[in-house]
């Protein structure tokens, strides 16, 4: 899998683009606040219909004007999908595909897979549970589109019972809380059920790729941290023990006033060499992990869907020691990849890897050649 071609109007920084991407390696070469990034998120956004920046499409559309588009041609084993996104400040976004319109953001799942990687992935590692939460939904709903409804689902559920803690007591709404346990625990336990299948895989893969990254002196293992004991996969008792247990804490709940077991409490441990890579690992190690795990999540959507998806570095190549840089550069030949970096890549690695140079200035293309 492949993006052939992307034109954009409006969008961000470009006014008009049209133009022709490298089956393999594509380097977009440029000073800050060029554009560079705002490329990459137009390829990003026709995977799911939404941006990693922006919560508001609106912000997408340049600012002199009310309207932008997207236009995306994806060369698949099997086929040839045409995504196109158009942006308006007075109206809905609209979605299509091979010109048959979209109902929702979730009806492009499956269709260009990506993964990103940017020097933001670092929170992965150093930040919070949610960080760690909102990787695994992602990556997880890319592969298995019956998961990112049951997310929603639960989310939505999730909404409706903290609603219902707040200034209530149990016995004035048991009934409620009866219905919104049920329905919760049986939409937490398969979001459960595919973490752990997913993290499983996920922890094989990584710490294959950790090992080569860092020479065979870091060991990296990963450990799913639920909010209670998940020590079963049969799904009917799963539900069972998370609804008894929404219920056995309900005096709580109603004290602080949400939902403090399910899915949406969880963690993951990333460990370096037998420690908690958030607490004592350096940013090197960081970094390194957070690698690891976006090139594992590469692998494993390969052996999900059967092809590779398109990897996007923003602003990192240049940061990797030459090992890291070796390792990606082995990728190159099976996978696209796009980097966009703020110096001319003129690495001596790079030399004999088929590739296209874009120089980008102020929304523009300046040079375009291939390597």
């Amino acid at each position: 899998m492949y993006v052939k071609k992307i034109k954009l109007i409006n969008f961000r920084n470009y006014m008009n683009l049209d133009m022709e991407l490298n089956k393999t390696l594509n380097i977009f070469v440029g000073d800050n606040a060029q554009g560079k990034t705002n490329l990459l998120e137009s390829i990003y956004i026709c995977s799911n219909g939404k941006s990693y920046r922006t919560s508001k499409d609106r912000e997408l559309i340049n600012l002199s004007k009310t309207k932008a588009y997207i236009g995306l041609e994806v060369e698949k084993e099997q086929f040839t999908k045409y995504i196109e996104i158009k942006f308006d400040k007075e109206a809905k976004k609209r979605i299509r595909v091979n010109k048959v319109e979209l109902e929702r953001n979730s009806e492009l799942t499956g269709i260009l897979n990506i993964v990103i990687f940017s020097p933001e992935d670092l929170r992965l590692v150093k930040e919070g549970p949610s960080e760690r939460r909102n990787f695994l939904d992602g990556e997880i709903s890319q592969i298995k589109p019956k998961y990112k409804y049951n997310l929603a689902r639960y989310n939505k559920i999730l909404l409706q019972r903290n609603n219902l803690l707040k200034g209530r007591s149990y016995e004035s709404c048991q009934n409620l809380f009866d219905v919104w346990d049920t329905q919760l625990s049986q939409a937490g336990a398969d979001i459960i059920i595919e973490r752990i299948k997913f993290i499983d895989k996920l922890a094989m893969i990584s710490k294959d790729i950790h090992n080569k990254l860092t020479g065979g002196i870091e060991e990296l293992k990963l450990i799913y941290l639920p909010s209670f004991s998940v020590d079963i996969l049969e799904k009917q008792e799963l539900q069972l023990r998370l609804k008894n247990i929404l219920k056995n804490n309900i005096e709580q709940d109603i004290q602080k006033g949400s939902t403090e077991f399910g899915p949406h409490r969880d963690d993951l441990d990333i460990i370096i060499n037998g420690v908690s890579a958030r607490t004592f690992g350096s940013q090197g190690q960081q970094r390194t992990a957070a690698l690891s795990l976006k090139l594992a999540e590469v692998e494993l959507i390969k052996h999900e869907v059967g092809e590779y998806p398109v990897l996007l570095l923003d602003d990192v190549f240049s940061e990797l020691d030459i090992n890291r840089r070796k390792y990606l550069i082995s990728t190159f030949k099976e996978i696209q990849t796009i980097i966009t970096s703020t110096d001319d890549i003129d690495l001596v690695e790079l030399n004999g890897v088929e590739k296209k140079v874009f120089f980008i200035r102020q929304g523009k293309v300046i040079i375009e050649g291939a390597v």
